[in-house]
């Protein structure tokens, strides 16, 4: 039996990055601008700092101005909200991005609105939501972007094909259900209420996986030769101690099945984090009045 291709997220995303890195310093050269990007922890979750010391990394690589800001838990929500409407008000920074989740006392909904829709780099805002979901113009959710250029590298053209998207979240699961209706997918969303939930994925030619449950999808929920997309990233415990990080497919019996699959860790989650960087360039573009690089995709791969 041959195993499935497998989708490297990782050497994607660092050539998209590298192309970003070109695009920005383009910019600085002939318009004297470079994209700042500001990220905004909430307290000391480790995993967050980790991501969130990433994103400010990979941004300082792609040559942007990285503004960091660390917040204790217990922050009134008010600060917060001063700390963003100066983000909002200053012209170094083309995209704010508020490290999630936040503590109790801070109501995320209203956090993410206060954030001016040309600097929401998340894309969660509910003007880039609604526009999304209408066919409109928006900054899109990372992940989803990231998933939806490992498919069209992987796949080309999407038009006609049935997918399913396991999960209906607002990061993930909705935006990547609206991203493949643009590109004349079939699509249908999946979620635990639903139906006869296998035999809704065995009918799919592309299957996303975004529930946040370890190894969920097993290998005969996957149609023969279907693409597979894999959001999650799960702990769980080994008999070491040290534990492991996988995804919400069984990638050992998936990999059996599926076409190509993306693995865990190395597929999606390198793809967030470089279509976070896209998003600031083109927010940087868009306030600016100058043309969004094009065929930055197309590009990087070569």
């Amino acid at each position: 039996m041959t195993r499935a291709e497998i989708i490297d997220g990782k050497l994607f995303a660092e050539r998209l990055r590298a192309e970003i890195g070109r695009q920005v310093v383009r910019l600085r050269e002939e318009h004297l601008v470079t994209p700042g990007l500001a990220v905004i922890l909430v307290g000391e979750d480790p995993a967050s700092q980790v991501y969130v010391r990433n994103k400010a990394h990979q941004a300082r690589g792609a040559s942007m101005a990285s503004f960091e800001y660390r917040l204790p838990h217990n922050v009134p929500q008010e600060n917060l909200l001063e700390l963003i409407a100066r983000l909002n008000a200053d012209p170094a920074v083309h995209g704010i991005l508020v490290q999630l989740p936040l503590p109790p006392q801070v109501d995320t909904d209203r956090v993410i609105n206060a954030i001016r829709p040309d600097k929401d780099i998340d894309g969660f805002h509910p003007v880039n939501a609604g526009a999304l979901a209408t066919g409109g113009d928006a900054l899109v959710p990372c992940t989803p972007l990231g998933c939806l250029m490992l498919l069209k590298h992987r796949l080309g053209e999407l038009a006609g094909l049935r997918a399913v998207v396991l999960g209906r979240s607002n990061i993930v699961g909705k935006p990547m259900a609206s991203l493949l209706l643009r590109e004349h997918c079939t699509v249908t969303i999946a979620h635990s209420k639903t139906r006869d939930l296998a035999d809704e994925c065995r009918r799919a030619d592309i299957l996303v996986a975004a529930v946040g449950r370890p190894r969920m999808v097993p290998g005969d929920w996957i149609k023969p030769g279907a693409t597979v997309i894999d959001v999650g990233i799960n702990r769980i415990e080994t008999p070491d101690g040290k534990g492991r990080l996988v995804g919400d497919v069984d990638f050992d019996s998936a990999v059996q099945v599926a076409g190509s699959i993306t693995p865990v860790p190395g597929g999606v989650g390198p793809m967030t984090i470089a279509c976070l960087l896209l998003n600031t360039l083109e927010a940087a573009c868009r306030q600016l009045d100058l043309p969004v690089p094009s065929g930055l995709m197309e590009t990087a791969w070569g």
